[in-house]
This record gives C-alpha cells, structure tokens and sequence, in this order.
C-alpha cells in the first residue's frame, strides 16, 4: 500500500500533514520526494543510517566516430546535445539520461558515464520508523532520477507514506506514478482552488484514486468544497486554521504529538481513506 500526500502549491500543508500522518500510521516507511526542498527530517529528526550517492547517466561522444550527422542533437528534446560545426556541445545537467540518442547515432560514437546529482539518506525516526530523504544537489535540474532510486527501495515495503513535490512537474508525476491513493491537501483560496485544479486534472488522467484535505479551514471561502461536491470528489477532512498550530509548527513540534485534538482530526481523516489500515497501525500513543 503506498499513499502519496500532494498539493498544488506549496505552503497549503502538505508537508505538515505527511509528518504527522508518519506519527499516526506508525507501521508506515516515509519517504521525502520533495527533493529540491526536503524537510521532514527536521520534524521527525531520529538518527542517520546511511547517506548513498546518486548517480545519473550522460552522453559522451567518441570523436574519432562521430560524423557530426545531428542525429542526436535532433532526437534529444531536452537540448542535451547540439551538433556544432566542429563537435558536439554536450550539456549534461540537461540529459534526462533516457539513452536514446545512443540509439539514434548510426556511427556508436555515443557512449555513458555516471556523475552524482544528489544523496539518499536512510534515517530511524520516531519508534524507529524508516524515513527516506532525497537530496537534489544545487543547480541540477531534474530530481526524477531520485525519486525513481527512492521509490526503488521501498518497493517491497507493505506500507509507505510519500511526501511529493508541489505541482504537477515531471517530479510530481514520478512520486505519484503507482501509487495506491493520493491526498490532495489544498487551502480555501482563489489560488489553492486554481493550482488544486491542475492537480486533480493530473490525477484523474493517470487514474489514481484521491481525495482533498481543506487544510487552514476558515481563512478563506467555500470555492473548494463547492467545487469537490459539484466534481464529486471526496474530501477526507478539514482542518482548522490555528495560530497555535503555526507556532508548534515553527519551533519543530508535531502537532500530532502535542495536540490532541489534531489527532482526532488525523484519526477521522484516516478512517475515509478507501484503503485496508489495520487498527493497530493507528497510533497517536507513544
């Protein structure tokens, strides 16, 4: 069973939710997909198992081969090869590492090599929960290849919890790709509706069943909740806007942890998921 928590936009609480999910489905592996800006690790803290480094394939040309026939530079969408008068310029942040111009060059003259994009870290949380954190390294510019890794090792766990990206990038549609069920987590504004649109859109196209948590409930209008009952679409719960929330949140607490009601909150959200969750997978106690 893997549930991917997602949003339009950042900063409607996805993050916070996915956190103190990881408190409540105590059984769950958590992995933090949010590669350009993890940041679970800060809130369920435990300590470091292992940090591996991943690796990413890119072209390298044979000159003594080549011919400079353009083929590559044609096939490659992502401008990672463009055939100049004298050689091929090779812009390997760009290469999405899909091994097709190798494919397309008649002479072989294409061959790989593997540089480091980022890290993987393994870390024991909580009741010695897995959490999984990718790490894209600055000024790369595709963290796909990351999340595929992550979503590699956790494939045979039985329950994983994935905080993805925001949007509806390429890195978005790697974290979701597969999984069980997402939770859309959005706000009651103008913009989250907007940016909730294109994610619900996405979901639907690749035919993965969701439902909408209204976090911050109060601060805005009732365009979300008109919107989910007209596109009949299930909203799992709603959260209240709490200033007292915001200050847990800002010095690193877990609102699951300190406050009980959101565990109610948690524990009624849980219970709409269309999913198997054992009783005893739900905790909140520690």
């Amino acid at each position: 069973m893997k549930i991917a928590i997602l949003s339009g936009k950042g900063g409607t609480g996805k993050t916070t939710l996915s956190m103190n999910l990881a408190y409540m489905l105590k059984h769950a592996v958590v992995v933090d997909a949010d590669v350009e800006e993890p940041n679970l690790e800060l809130f369920l803290k435990g300590h470091v198992e292992r940090t591996l480094p991943v690796f990413k394939s890119y072209p390298v040309i044979d000159e003594n081969k080549c011919t400079l026939c353009g083929a590559c530079g044609d096939f490659c969408v992502y401008n990672a090869l463009l055939p100049a008068r004298k050689g091929v310029l090779i812009h390997k942040e760009l290469c999405h590492d899909c091994g097709g111009c190798a494919v397309v060059c008649k002479q072989g003259a294409i061959h790989y090599e593997d540089r480091s994009i980022g890290t993987l870290t393994e870390r024991k949380v909580l009741d010695y929960q897995s959490l999984y954190t990718g790490r894209l390294s600055v000024g790369e510019v595709s963290g796909v290849k990351i999340i595929e890794t992550l979503k590699e090792i956790v494939a045979e766990e039985p329950f994983v919890l994935i905080d993805s990206p925001p949007g509806t990038s390429c890195a978005t549609v790697a974290a979701v790709e597969d999984v069980d069920y997402a939770i859309l987590v959005t706000e009651p504004t103008p913009f989250g509706l907007s940016d909730m649109k294109m994610v619900v859109e996405m979901l639907q196209n690749m035919s993965i069943p969701f439902g909408v948590v209204i976090n911050k409930a109060g601060i805005g209008d009732d365009s979300v909740t008109l919107f989910c009952e007209i596109n009949n679409i299930s909203i799992l719960g709603e959260i209240p806007f709490s200033k007292e929330y915001a200050a847990v949140y800002s010095r690193g607490g877990l609102l699951a942890e300190e406050r009980s009601e959101y565990q109610d909150y948690l524990r009624e959200m849980i219970k709409h998921f269309p999913l198997d969750i054992a009783e005893d997978a739900v905790g909140g106690d520690r």
